[in-house]
């Protein structure tokens, strides 16, 4: 029986020691052996609360040791960890509480005035647990009160039991949260390691947030043994810590690319013990690609994947390295690759029948493997809307060629990607609307050569109103994440409709996007 909970355990046993996990953040280290007592207690801590098998721990934190341990003890526990996006606001925070219905939520320091304020807000939550230096002692006296020995669960768990829920959405009602399995998980991380071929000697680096689907690739590089640091991204940093802990493998977005690249003296830094990064979560253009490779002394690997089916397919290094050094396929580039080492991909038409492999004829990506979502929490329209006879339906609408190369051609639900995060329109249009002046709101996502997409809004405004760009920006900011918000705005008569009346967006996207790369 799988439980990704023993993870921990393992290398306490075998490499008692080493070092688990780096916190960048607060300058904290710890061993495997200390990693797996902190869980232990943990485990046994949460259980002592009263709480049961498949009861959710709500989690709001930035990235830190008690977020890693959080997810191995609800594991050991047979509890469900539901990490929060911290960068939403409490209303926001509320919808995904209300779904998940935690029992525990556990918070960092910095967000104790979040958790106040959902305190007044939320109904069902009975314990409320803080950490950190400036916080309450709560979590800390747990730990401290609860028994080190093995969980006695632990041995019953795994497999097909929930392991956690990873949200896809954000302030609408169509926030989903995937919920994965012990099983599901296990298998994502095989495709991992196959297509990153993970070795025993590499030291991983997080540069994303642990809410996010990448904390599975941190999990998966534990799994072998490897340490891992952990990070809140800024690009100079990134850069001191691989010289210093000799990454040798990470995932990045082109964002953090552009940036560490960037990064004054950049050629001063020792990045020699990197071994492989893995870039996704948005496009990447061809030039940054080679500058990538150019600049760092490592392979290059892209990842295609949703929450609800981790990476599903994947660009090999030498695919990237004939592309850009031999003029082998360079439109391979382009392609989001092939399917993972347990995965299998189709592209088929609105009935199901496979679209031909010859690189034009568009098709939704539909996926079968044991590493996809088991389901929508308490959504089973949505799951039965998206898991169909063993198919995960994705929404993304692609081609591909005769060597099964897979080229993402357009994004369904219109959802934009700008540093690595997913963008509803729906949510940006709704938020615009509170405007009064507003008639109508189409938002799409526009190349950035930092951000890889970023949000732009075309808006009509009802007779006799106005409003200037300024002011359509700020009404949208006050009820979105900053990230969400629309960077750019245009004032238009009226928008591209067909004879049903439904807004024609990519006749929007075409002026933005002709002789540009897109892709997902």
């Amino acid at each position: 029986m799988v439980n990704i909970g023993m993870v921990v355990a393992k290398w306490a046993r075998l490499t008692p020691h080493r070092e688990a996990i780096v916190d960048a953040t607060s300058g904290q280290r710890i061993t495997f052996g200390d990693l797996d007592e902190h869980v232990r207690r943990l485990a046994n801590g949460l259980r002592g609360l009263g709480l049961d098998k498949g009861d959710r721990v709500a989690i709001l934190s930035q990235n830190s040791i008690e977020y890693a341990a959080l997810y191995f003890a609800c594991a050991r526990s047979g509890l469900v960890a539901q990490p929060l996006n911290w960068r939403l606001s409490a209303p926001e925070l509320k919808k995904i509480i209300d779904n998940g219905e935690p029992r525990c939520l556990i918070v960092q320091d910095q967000f104790h005035d979040v958790a106040v304020e959902l305190q007044s807000s939320v109904d069902g939550v009975e314990h409320w647990l803080e950490y950190g230096s400036s916080g309450d002692g709560s979590y800390e006296r747990l730990l401290a009160a609860s028994s080190a020995d093995e969980p006695p669960w632990s041995a019953e768990l795994g497999d097909d039991d929930p392991l956690f829920i990873l949200y896809t959405g954000g302030t609408t009602g169509e926030s989903k949260g995937a919920l994965h399995t012990h099983r599901t998980t296990w298998f994502a991380m095989l495709n991992q390691t196959a297509a990153e071929r993970i070795v025993p000697t590499d030291v991983y680096m997080l540069t994303g947030q642990m809410f996010h689907i990448p904390v599975v690739l941190a999990i998966n590089y534990m799994a072998h043994g490897c340490p891992v640091v952990l990070m809140n991204f800024e690009a100079e940093l990134a850069m001191r810590l691989i010289q210093e802990e000799r990454v040798s493998a990470f995932l990045a977005v082109t964002t953090m690319l552009n940036w560490m690249m960037a990064v004054p003296s950049f050629e001063k830094y020792d990045v020699s013990s990197l071994r492989n990064i893995m870039y996704g979560g948005g496009p990447m253009p061809s030039r940054v690609i080679r500058e990538a490779m150019d600049n760092f002394p490592c392979t290059l690997l892209q990842g295609y994947g949703q929450t609800e089916g981790t990476t599903m397919a994947f660009l090999s290094p030498e695919d990237h390295h004939k592309a850009i050094y031999e003029d082998i396929h360079p439109e391979r580039l382009r392609s989001c690759g092939r399917e993972g080492f347990v995965t299998t991909l189709r592209i088929v038409d609105p009935d199901g029948v496979d679209v031909p492999r010859d690189g034009q004829s568009p098709g939704e990506i539909i996926v079968q493997s044991q590493a996809n979502m088991v389901g929508y929490f308490g959504r089973p329209d949505l799951t039965a809307a998206t898991l169909r006879n063993g198919w995960m339906w994705t929404g993304d609408v692609a081609t591909w060629d005769g060597d099964r190369y897979v080229t993402i051609v357009d994004r369904a639900k219109d959802m934009i990607i700008s540093g690595g995060e997913n963008i509803y329109s729906a949510q940006v249009e709704e938020a615009i609307g509170r405007h009064e002046a507003v008639l109508e709101a189409a938002v799409i996502g526009i190349p950035d050569d930092e951000w890889g997409e970023s949000v732009m809004a075309y808006v009509v405004l009802k007779p006799e109103m106005t409003a200037t760009e300024d002011d359509i920006i700020n009404t949208a900011k006050a009820s979105l994440a900053s990230y969400q918000k629309p960077r750019r705005v245009e004032f238009v008569p009226e928008l591209p409709k067909a004879v049903t009346g439904k807004i024609l967006k990519r006749v929007l996207r075409e002026s933005h996007w002709e002789g540009r790369e897109k892709r997902v």
